[in-house]
């Protein structure tokens, strides 16, 4: 077992809400051995496009003998095989509110040709995640928007001006996998921060005499840091320039907060014919911390080693200064939805 795994087996005294005999209780009813079980969670993870487990039997059993609470790719494995939610597997307790029992459809070349209304009631389900954070923030446009890019990849025709879609929030909230969702949806392309400025600011912080993963010195935060959100910005204006309608996805920390900045976006935006619309990932900081440790990232080490330095600066009540959106994916509930509604459709909308 793994240092990671060591570390979540800590931790599941404590999780609220855990039931690990209901694992046991869904294998049998399935009629799988453990070995069985592990070998459909690599298969569903993996034509799911999500991080593949080992699930090797041992796993599977300290699993349901409740010795290790389950990692968030176990538990996206486990919810993808038995086609059930965290709450309704016994991993922790429902949020108020949260949507529980998903309906499914049969995966199959009938189903697949004809999208009905049940198709359109799931994603429908998915996007009521994005809600307003402020008063003045009007969600339903952009849920319509969301729809109709979908319904257009089938049907053809956009009655929508394009939309820049911001989606901020802390390190390891869920940021990525929330845009990729998005784009899948829609067709929209993706401008993530990371993968898009990383080998830039490896590079300038080796030259400066850093350490390339620091992401939490001052010199990083004075020196590196705006570069590497001009570079992103650059991009997201390429597509601006042409009407192009993107996801763009950062912590965007300083910038949702700054009302001057987010003016000056939307001024430049509004001046291309596209509509802008910030979303905020709300996360808790156990979720957050768990996510860092699994997705094992080179830049959040400093965070991960210096956690409780690192939680200190964390402001759960922190939100954009400006009208924007928000998704509640506290224990993940967002991610874990979204990969229902994917297993709806098959992994194709």
């Amino acid at each position: 077992m793994g240092r990671a795994e060591r570390a979540v087996g800590e931790l599941s005294k404590v999780r609220a809400g855990w039931r690990p005999e209901r694992l046991r209780e869904q294998r049998e009813a399935h009629g799988l051995t453990l070995e069985g079980a592990g070998e459909r969670l690599r298969e569903v993870a993996r034509a799911a496009g999500v991080t593949v487990p080992a699930a090797n039997f041992q796993t599977l059993w300290q699993h349901e003998q409740g010795e290790v609470y389950p990692g968030p790719h176990y538990r996206r494995a486990y919810c993808l095989l038995y086609r059930a939610t965290e709450p309704e597997l016994g991993f922790r307790h429902r949020l108020p509110g949260e949507k529980t029992q998903i309906p499914f459809t049969p995966n199959d070349a009938a189903t697949a040709e004809a999208h009905n209304g049940s198709h359109v009631l799931a994603v429908e389900r998915a996007l009521l995640q994005i809600k307003p954070g402020t008063e003045d923030a009007d969600s339903g446009k952009l849920h319509q928007r969301i729809l109709d890019a979908w319904k257009r990849r089938h049907t053809g025709g956009d009655p929508n001006r394009p939309t820049l879609v911001l989606v901020g929030g802390y390190a390891g909230s869920g940021k990525s996998e929330f845009a990729r969702f998005l784009s899948q949806l829609t067709g929209w392309p993706v401008l993530d921060k990371d993968p898009l400025t990383r080998p830039l600011v490896e590079r300038l912080l080796t030259a400066l005499g850093s350490d390339p993963n620091d992401r939490h010195t001052q010199l990083y935060r004075e020196q590196v840091r705006p570069v590497e959100y001009q570079c992103l910005l650059e991009a997201v204006y390429a597509n601006v320039d042409c009407a192009i309608s993107t996801v763009v996805t950062a912590p965007f920390i300083a910038e949702l907060t700054d009302q001057r900045w987010m003016q000056r976006l939307v001024n430049r935006c509004e001046a291309r014919g596209v509509s802008v619309s910030p979303i905020w990932i709300q996360c808790d900081v156990e979720t957050t911390h768990e996510y860092m440790g699994f997705r094992s990232a080179a830049r959040d080490s400093w965070k991960l080693q210096n956690w409780d330095d690192y939680a200190a600066t964390i402001d759960a009540d922190l939100r954009p200064a400006v009208p924007h959106l928000v998704v509640d994916n506290r224990l993940g509930a967002a991610i874990s939805l979204t990969d229902q509604v994917r297993q709806v459709f098959g992994t194709v909308f």
